[in-house]
């Protein structure tokens, strides 16, 4: 099916369920196995700290992918990416139900991330081709509302499953919903009309993009659980292990991104990020999801620890937010186009950061109206910013380069969860994070990443 500018109303919404559906269980399972390392850790006769790596081996994988598989999609087809990393997480996901060591379960979860990279590189670029140019807002929104709202939702959903399941369910609900994807979306996705031809992708540019993402998050990962804090330094790796790696990671990152400025389809989009307003949009997301990961794993804290909520109780409280995203998404959609997106977006941002403000000075015993509106108002700017952040980061790319934009939509995600996870655990490796300090610097401190990411935003006015 080719498409040139956009897909019938019929097919557009067959070919959307499919990215959704896609996009939702790759994004999920970035966050839906926190819950269950207990009983992994306990079943498969592992270490609390060697249970982490199934959650690090799933989000280095894709991290680490996400460009090269983008690029991938310039040349051969965004269809055709997708399709493959989707059978690919489909067979790793029922991979990991089987698995019966953690060591199997960590490279099925390897695999799993090699998939979802495929999935989230070129979802963007797919919502691209099928909407036409006059409602791409509109389709931008949903996606966008469906990232968001799955990238909170993990811990929800995991509850729901472990509470009439075992922790392989969570990876078995994945295969009928890759099946789905798969049967579908080979009838209605549709294929680029633009490709980059004529270009090919170094192998060695992959494994320098590899190298950087992957020792980079190692490194800060491992530098940052070393804190000393009230109870001593966190376990971990040495030390000089852990710098050994940032630095390793800093040096090939320098190397591999002077190698992509001589390249006429660089695998790491430089040409793409000399645009003034696609550069200021990266910071404006990595800004943004660094302030979202921050609150939104503190505030569990605050709320079991200082306010004296049950789990139920503060998984409701916590749910005000992704429907916050989701009842600003249809909104600010059809505003796409209207008014300026650096205006939407840092408007959207300044909202995010008063809410955080406002959760950060609730009195000791608040009522949980008093949360729940204040949480609502975090997700209603966080909703009221995505969509055009990332309507703009589409469109300020040439066509034939919608699968490097999509692939940075992606990696400016992940890099600000990474940095906001990161953050956190400094701050809980210095301040007790159960008698409610801890998780209020950390609202603070998210706080002023959603004030500099809404700087960036308005920084943008001018140049759109």
């Amino acid at each position: 099916m080719l498409v040139q500018d956009g897909l019938p109303p019929r097919e557009r919404t067959r070919a959307l369920f499919v990215v959704i559906f896609g996009i939702v269980v790759s994004v999920l399972d970035g966050t839906i196995v926190n819950l269950a390392l207990p009983d992994i850790t306990r079943e498969l006769n592992a270490s609390a700290a060697q249970s982490i790596w199934v959650i690090n081996a799933y989000q280095i994988a894709t991290l680490a992918l996400l460009l090269p598989l983008a690029t991938l999609g310039d040349i051969i087809g965004y269809r055709r990416v997708y399709l493959v990393g989707m059978t690919v997480f489909t067979v790793a996901s029922a991979a990991c139900t089987m698995a019966d060591s953690l060591t199997t379960l960590a490279l099925a979860r390897v695999l799993q991330g090699v998939g979802a990279a495929g999935i989230m590189s070129v979802n963007s670029a797919l919502v691209r081709l099928i909407y036409p140019r006059h409602m791409l807002g509109r389709g931008i929104a949903i996606n966008s509302m469906v990232v968001a709202t799955a990238s909170v939702a993990g811990p929800s959903i995991a509850a729901g499953i472990l509470s009439v399941g075992s922790w392989p369910w969570l990876f078995a609900i994945n295969i009928p919903i890759g099946l789905f994807c798969l049967l579908r979306g080979r009838s209605v996705l549709p294929y680029n009309v633009a490709k980059a031809t004529g270009a090919r992708i170094s192998v060695l540019d992959v494994v320098l993009n590899m190298l950087m993402f992957s020792l980079i998050v190692l490194g800060v990962d491992g530098l940052g659980v070393r804190v000393e804090g009230p109870g001593g330094a966190a376990p971990g790796v040495p030390l000089w292990l852990a710098a050994t790696e940032l630095a390793a990671g800093v040096v090939i990152g320098i190397f591999y991104v002077r190698r992509q400025l001589a390249q006429p389809l660089p695998l790491f989009p430089v040409d793409l990020l000399r645009i003034p307003v696609f550069a200021l949009s990266m910071g404006t997301s990595i800004g943004a999801f660094c302030a979202q990961m921050l609150a939104y794993v503190g505030l569990p804290f605050l709320l079991l620890g200082s306010y004296g909520r049950t789990h139920l109780e503060a998984g409701l409280l916590l749910t005000a937010w992704p429907l916050g995203i989701v009842v600003m998404a249809p909104i600010v959609g059809r505003l796409i186009g209207r008014y300026s997106g650096g205006l939407l977006g840092g408007a959207g941002l300044g909202l995010l950061a008063l809410g955080l403000v406002l959760l950060a000075m609730l009195p000791a015993q608040p009522a949980n109206l008093d949360i729940v509106w204040r949480m609502a108002l975090c997700g209603l700017g966080f909703g009221m910013f995505q969509s055009p952040n990332n309507h703009i980061i589409l469109t300020s790319s040439p066509p034939h380069r919608s699968g490097g934009a999509s692939g940075m939509v992606g990696t400016a995600r992940l890099t600000g969860q990474t940095l906001g996870a990161v953050l956190l655990a400094v701050i809980f490796g210095m301040f007790d994070p159960h008698d409610g300090q801890g998780p209020l610097i950390a609202l603070w401190l998210a706080a002023g990443f959603a004030a500099m990411a809404g700087i960036f935003s308005a920084l943008r006015i001018r140049r759109l």
